[in-house]
């Protein structure tokens, strides 16, 4: 039975690894055939499959499918319009997606072939060969020089530093930061040439996985130079690679002159490349309603189609016969024959009337979003303040989900504040200090009550001495130095020559840490793979590094075990107090616990230091603990927690430090701002309590008359007291609390805030009825001590809320993208934490402020102009079909075509889509600055109001009545009795119609004029350039190109139509008649019942005018009048202040 389990888990351990022969590459290695070069390719097509590539996906669209099968029935049937006036607008549709991914695929081939082609240096036999990127195979030795960028994941074998190099992965994460790599000891000294030449090893690893920061595996050293031509080296003396073996390709090579590294991920298997993933697909409400009003116009043109083939079968079977004589059909022929022409007839007047659904409606919205969101890379208020940067746009589907937000879901550290940490205070031996000028004070009010220490033996002397903490602070961390100029100064109270070092860490606590022992005399001057030396006020001491166990966010913590100058072995651990003080058995614990509650409180980011004296016997057992955990094939991770679990206990507390990390610029003004736009904010931090109610209180969330619930694993019946406290009478009530909840709010004005603790999440949401009704009346939500995916749990609870309101996520680290990434809308910091919230999000910006402009101005903006394109889309085309559909009665529901195939081609691509574009592109009913200086005009454009169905109806109607008046005082114009040409001829069809359409053409790009509040010279171009080329262009078609082609029926119709005396007064009439109504509605509506939008452009006009006024009476100022300062306008628009009161959640 055992060996049947062993080979299982052997088997398996096979199945999830990989095994590469070091130097050998693919050549003659059993097994390896199976892994790809070093060739990337980030494009999606070749010059051979474009084509039926890119039509499948184009033609995966319900709209393209649509126009398509349109297109195939105008084909197949006797259709009443040319298969152009279809195929043309779908193939202009196709050719320009076609063109634009083709463009973009192009330019990915480029890039692609530039990396694939960098000349590379690999190992071959002794000697090393410039060979092309892609021409590397896993398993050979790559030689990387400084600066240079690794072509692919490598395994550090060695290096010009015995082993040790540093990197940099700006382009991976965004950390600019050196950070240290080292080599096993068995392959640290291979540094040249032939001695690697002579390596034999084998190496056993994981698959390719995305985790950047996840690698695990073993190398077995069977031969190398030094061992001659001795044996095998057996499999239990394998020895563990680990993260900080791995070099990433992207990253690049740093204060080390050389490494050689072993390929063991190449091409399209590197970690970069596997992260080059696309990101969930994303829908805004705004798309959701355009399908949503795509199938309303479905079912309309379904509607106009059945009606009109009853209608033609009614009046032909009660008039006439319509069965033609000649076919001398039977009864059941002739059953099966008028079955058969009901259904041509029904698809033919679905072609007829097919426009009403716009083809180039999707192609325009996706230039809108593509281009709309360059304004936002554009926009020197986003960019960063100091180096420029522009904010970035990973997604143009989402811009007018920005005018939408309803719940803000905040990281803290990084995005509410700094990140910037510097020491403020400690605790040590139970003793509070102040860290001032390089100086640690005692506090002046310190607690002498505590109760003595648990467990405590005698204590030497100096772990009571607070250079114990910072000795502490300056060996247990992964910081790494680089050499400055040197200074001539004082450093710690004495007099050096010693060149100062820069440091660099991934963590900005360990960092301000590290300083702040430096700037007390105990400088770290640096490690290698084997050693840390400290200067202790001028005397150097060297510390032995045994091993490291990272920081993971499990553990909350990080330990480092090292071997002191006279031999002592100790463990050194620092973390979260949730993580170190539990594990206690000597020391203060009570007065530093009270210390850890006290620098919360103060709003300061707290972490304790333990330690633990370690037998050789000990370290030798846990040494060998590490190695199995480490090599192990299966149930590695389980293992590796289990082995640090038996190391990080048993501690003596040391002490606890607190750093400050300051609120961003004008975070408070922010967080106003967005509640006074109906935006609610909630904190998602990973700090303890204290920490997270602190930054609450400092940053405005929190006021002091609040009432704070808790929800925490000290007060488990949380959720019950806040249902007690906003109107619950008892826990028998709850089902009726939620109204006992209303009624109370209603009652009281006092604001109430809520703390969830991330212990207390799973049992939270396992009731979320209740909960929901309690997050439903509070007025803020702060979440501590969450793991990422409790935050993205949260934004899941948040978006099923009643309602299902519109969530935006903000974060500016790795710990953040889950909840970016399940959010409506995910907002990344680019900030010290890196760029993996900045990758992942959809947006990315450098501060917390800038969200209000991102929020306030463009989302708002965007909102609005993609609001009005599509329901100016569907309207145009209710203009356009309708009158259509009503001349159907005019000709005995024949199927005759009101417009020529000239007019139906290009009435949506020429005449009317440009001017909407533009507008699309360029509208600012209100200007940016008093958009951002007035949030309550958020809430105009608030639940998708511009897009709710009374906004529909409203755009539907108009469209209706406007087509009314085309048709019918067209017809009262060109009546058939009315003999008004000059030759005497009554005027035809395609007069009448080419009226019709003259007038509608004219009208709906007025309609788009009168709405236009932004004018530039570009839509003025745009307008009346559609216009005057629609005029030409029927001039040129009419006179010249239409006897080209032999069609007689529209010659010279459209100079007929200008010469007959009615058009000119009667198109001017017509106009008149449609655009007066929607001038007056909008007049009466500023000035009796004006949203707060409306006012603001009242108020703003207004003053623009007294402005003027005055300058032009002035003979002294004569600045330009339109640089008006909009603060004045904001404060002349004060309105009721409930208006300004901050929304309840």
């Amino acid at each position: 039975m055992f060996p049947r389990a062993t080979v299982c888990e052997e088997f398996t351990a096979m199945v999830n690894r990989r095994t590469i022969y070091v130097g050998r590459g693919n050549m003659g290695q059993p097994g390896t055939a199976k892994f790809p070069d070093n060739t990337i390719i980030s494009s999606k097509y070749t010059i051979w499959n474009f084509v039926p590539k890119n039509l499948f996906e184009q033609f995966r669209r319900i709209g393209n499918m649509y126009f398509l099968m349109i297109f195939l029935v105008q084909v197949i049937i006797d259709s009443p319009t040319s298969p152009v006036t279809s195929g043309l607008p779908l193939f202009f549709v196709i050719t320009v997606t076609a063109v634009k991914q083709g463009y973009e695929d192009w330019c990915r081939h480029k890039t692609d072939n530039v990396m694939n082609n960098e000349p590379v240096h690999v190992l071959r036999g002794p000697q090393v060969c410039t060979e092309k990127s892609r021409d590397i195979q896993v398993g050979d030795i790559v030689r990387v020089e400084q600066d240079e960028t690794f072509p692919c994941d490598l395994v550090l074998l060695s290096s010009d530093r015995q082993g040790l190099c540093h990197l940099t992965t700006a382009s991976l994460d965004g950390e600019t930061n050196l950070k240290t790599r080292t080599a096993l000891p068995q392959t640290a000294h291979l540094s040249s040439e032939t001695r690697l030449s002579s390596l034999n090893a084998v190496v056993e690893c994981i698959l390719p996985e995305p985790d950047l920061y996840r690698f695990s595996g073993s190398m077995v050293v069977i031969r190398d130079c030094s061992l001659g031509e001795g044996g095998p080296v057996d499999r239990s003396a394998a020895q563990p690679l680990e993260q900080d073996s791995l070099l990433l390709r992207g990253a690049s090579l740093k204060n080390t002159k050389f490494i050689y590294g072993l390929a063991v991920y190449t091409g399209m298997e590197t970690k970069m490349t596997l992260n080059y993933k696309s990101k969930t697909l994303k829908r805004s409400v705004v798309e959701k309603s355009m399908n949503k009003f795509l199938l309303v116009y479905l079912g309309l043109l379904v509607l106009m189609a059945l009606i009109s083939t009853l209608m033609q079968h009614f009046w032909y079977g009660t008039l006439h016969d319509y069965t033609p004589w000649y076919r001398d059909m039977n009864k059941s022929h002739l059953g099966v024959w008028k079955s058969l022409k009901v259904v041509t007839d029904f698809l033919a007047f679905m072609v007829l009337f097919n426009y009403i659904i716009p083809v180039s409606l999707y192609v325009t919205v996706e230039m809108q979003k593509f281009l709309g969101s360059r304004f936002i890379s554009w926009d020197p208020a986003l960019a960063e303040p100091q180096t420029k940067e522009p904010a970035m746009v990973n997604t143009s589907d989402l811009n007018e989900e920005l005018g939408q937000v309803e719940f803000v879901l905040s990281d803290k550290t990084g995005t509410l504040t700094e990140n910037i940490m510097v020491l403020k205070k400690c605790s040590i031996g139970g003793v509070k200090y102040d860290y001032e000028d390089g100086k640690l004070l005692p506090s002046d009010c310190m607690d002498t009550t505590d109760g003595p220490p648990l467990n405590s033996p005698p204590l030497n002397t100096s772990l009571r001495d607070p250079c114990c903490l910072i000795r502490a602070a300056a060996l247990c961390h992964t910081v790494h130095i680089s050499e400055c100029d040197e200074v001539d100064g004082p450093l710690g109270g004495r007099q050096t020559k010693r060149s100062l070092p820069e440091y660099y860490a991934s963590s900005p606590d360990e960092k301000a840490l590290v300083e702040a022992a430096r700037g007390l005399g105990v400088i770290f001057l640096g490690s290698d793979n084997h050693q840390m030396t400290l200067d202790m006020k001028g005397d150097e001491e060297r510390f032995e590094i045994l091993t490291i166990l990272e920081f993971d966010p499990i553990r909350r913590c990080m330990s480092v075990i090292l071997r002191q100058p006279d031999g002592e072995i100790w463990v050194l651990s620092k973390g979260a107090d949730s993580s170190i003080l539990p594990k206690v058995v000597s020391g203060e614990l009570q007065k530093t616990q009270k210390h850890v509650d006290d620098f919360a409180m103060l709003g300061l980011r707290t972490l304790c230091f333990g330690m633990r004296r370690l037998t050789q016997k000990e370290f030798a057992e846990i040494e060998e603990c590490l190695r199995v955990a480490r090599t192990a094939r299966t149930d590695r991770d389980r293992l590796i927690e289990e082995a640090f679990a038996s190391i990080e206990q048993q501690y003596h507390l040391i002490g606890v430090t607190a750093v400050e990390d300051k609120l961003q610029e004008e975070v408070p003004q922010t967080i106003v701002q967005l509640g006074l736009a109906g935006i609610a904010l909630w904190v998602l931090t990973g700090d303890k309590r204290e920490t997270a109610v602190n930054i609450g209180y400092s940053c405005g969330l929190f006021s002091r008359d609040m009432v704070i619930h808790s929800f925490t694993s000290e007060h488990p019946d949380g959720l019950r007291n806040a249902e007690v406290a906003l109107g619950l009478i008892s826990p028998s009530e709850l089902i009726n609390g939620v109204q006992d909840v209303q009624a109370t709010n209603k009652r009281a004005d006092t604001p109430h805030g809520l703390v969830i603790e991330g212990s207390c999440v799973a049992k939270l949401l396992s009731d979320r009825p209740r909960l929901q009704a309690v997050c439903q009346r509070v007025s803020v939500v702060v979440c501590c001590r969450m793991s990422p995916l409790q935050k993205a749990e949260i934004v899941r609870f948040v978006k099923e809320l009643p309602g299902s309101p519109i969530t935006l996520a903000i974060g500016d680290g790795a710990n953040d993208v889950s909840m970016i990434q399940e959010a409506h809308v995910g907002i990344g910091i680019v900030g010290k934490e890196g760029r993996q919230a900045a990758r992942n999000s959809d947006y990315a910006i450098h501060r917390f402020r800038q969200l209000r402009r991102l929020i306030l101005v463009h989302g708002h903006l965007y909102y609005i102009r993609i609001a009005e394109l599509v329901q100016y889309f569907f309207y145009k085309n209710v203009c356009f079909i309708a009158p259509q559909f009503l001349f159907q009665f005019f000709c005995s529901f024949s199927q005759q075509p009101l417009y020529t195939t000239m007019y139906l081609a290009m009435y949506n691509i020429c005449f009317t889509s440009l001017p909407i574009l533009v507008y699309g592109l360029l509208e600012q009913h209100v200007p940016y600055q008093l958009l951002e200086h007035s949030p309550h005009l958020y809430t105009d454009i608030a639940n998708n109001s511009w897009l709710a169905l009374p906004a529909f109806i409203y755009w539907t109607f108009l469209g209706v009545i406007h087509s009314l008046i085309f048709f019918f005082g067209s017809y009262l114009l060109f009546n058939p009795d009315s003999g008004l040409v000059p030759s005497g001829e009554t005027h035809g069809q395609w007069t009448f119609g080419t009226l019709v359409f003259s007038v509608m053409v004219i009208t709906v790009n007025l309609k788009l004029a009168l709405d236009t509040r932004f004018w530039t010279w570009l839509n003025h171009l745009v307008i009346w350039g559609s216009i005057a080329f629609y005029i030409i262009s029927s001039f040129i078609l009419g006179s010249y190109l239409w006897p080209m082609f032999k069609r007689k029926n529209m010659y010279r119709v459209f100079e007929h139509m200008l010469i007959a005396a009615p058009t000119w007064f009667g198109a001017s009439l017509l106009i008149t008649l449609c655009l007066l109504p929607d001038i007056f509605q909008h007049a009466l509506r500023r000035q009796l019942y004006p949203s707060a939008t409306q006012r603001a452009q009242l108020e703003e006009a207004s003053y623009r005018s007294a402005r003027k006024s005055k300058l032009r009476m002035s003979n002294g100022d004569r600045r330009d009048a339109e640089s008006v300062p909009l603060d004045s306008i904001t404060a002349a628009m004060r309105w009721d202040g409930t208006a300004h009161s901050c929304p309840r959640v």
